[in-house]
């Protein structure tokens, strides 16, 4: 039956978790974003920074009010107003530094990708079961409100059964950019296309049962450039997905059930609306929300210390396996489309 009005958010009040004392290893643009939200929206404290250059990591501080700023990550990691990490490093130092991290008994929030493959993730799983610490990936959008209102319908059955997913993120990058350096792991998938493989597991259920992948590299060939994926899912339900460096595409998401199809407006992953309409069109609800993107870190960061306060290794709204899957998934579709990271290459 269609609802009459959506189900309210399950939002984490922030004023009833832990205040964690957070350092922060790599103070780049996302934890530029981080920093603001953790103070505009938390009670949490930032006690630390660290980068590889040491005057970025005083410049962080100055402009956070951070009492200690270093150059040094094990130095960061040493000390005992660290409670828990938030690691925004490259993509293919969240291995290693997450790694670090645990071994000196931090709890640690790792910006998404967790890792660059599922083996690596896997062993930050094992690292963080081993030493009873909360391990969690910072795919933010499953903890925002508008996610939350979405698996709400999706658990009650709203949609019916589900047969269609279909999303793109396309973003148009100077040549100049990251994403373009093969030694950052770069090319869309660990950037664009984690959402768009996440969003399909989170609506899926789980893995896809079989992947195809086709894509295209830039004009030099230094990193992939464009990837389209058509997955099949259990109960039925198949996803077509694109992801592209070379153009801003829509950016929108469609989840059509038999019931009911859910719109969410461009970029799907972000604070914005959906409509959820009855498949006979009668009937129409809508989410609106303020476009206020970053500033929605606050509900994973608020997330993660209610998880540290009830005493968990991992997160129950987007769990370790979740973000393994995630990569897993990512690990098959790059195999097909050709692209092997430098730190997965054979010595």
């Amino acid at each position: 039956m269609f609802p009459s009005t959506l189900p309210a958010p399950r939002i984490t009040d922030a004023s009833q978790v832990p205040r964690l004392r957070w350092g922060i290893i790599g103070p780049g643009w996302i934890a530029d974003h981080f920093a603001h939200a953790l103070r505009q929206h938390t009670r949490q404290q930032i006690t630390a920074v660290a980068a590889r250059d040491p005057a970025k990591a005083q410049a962080f501080a100055d402009k956070w009010s951070i009492g200690h700023a270093t150059g040094r990550l094990d130095e960061l990691l040493a000390r005992e107003d660290v409670d828990a990490v938030y690691i925004a490093t490259p993509h293919n130092h969240h291995f290693p530094d997450g790694l670090r991290a645990i071994a000196a008994g931090k709890h640690l929030l790792i910006e998404k990708p967790l890792a660059l493959n599922a083996q690596q993730a896997t062993q930050l799983k094992q690292a963080a079961a081993v030493a009873n610490r909360l391990c969690m990936e910072g795919m933010w959008c499953n903890f925002a409100p508008k996610y939350d209102v979405i698996r709400q319908l999706l658990e009650d059955g709203v949609p019916g059964d589900v047969h269609t997913l279909i999303a793109d993120h396309g973003e148009f990058f100077t040549p100049d950019h990251r994403i373009f350096n093969a030694d950052l792991a770069g090319g869309p998938m660990l950037d664009l296309g984690s959402y768009l493989v996440a969003l399909s597991v989170f609506v899926g259920g789980g893995a896809p049962d079989t992947i195809v992948a086709r894509g295209q590299p830039v004009p030099d060939g230094r990193v992939n450039g464009q990837t389209s994926m058509l997955f099949t899912h259990p109960h039925g339900m198949q996803s077509v997905l694109n992801t592209t460096l070379f153009s801003n595409t829509p950016g929108g998401a469609v989840i059509a059930g038999r019931d009911a199809t859910l719109e969410l407006a461009g970029q799907f992953y972000a604070p914005g609306d959906f409509t959820l309409t009855s498949s006979d069109r009668r009937h129409r609800l809508q989410w609106q929300e303020p476009t206020n993107r970053y500033e929605q870190l606050s509900h994973e960061i608020n997330h993660f210390a209610w998880c540290i306060g009830q005493s968990l290794i991992d997160s129950p709204v987007h769990s370790l396996d979740q973000a393994i899957i995630t990569l897993a998934t990512m690990d098959n579709v790059r195999q097909q489309i050709g692209v092997t990271f430098n730190e997965e290459q054979q010595p």
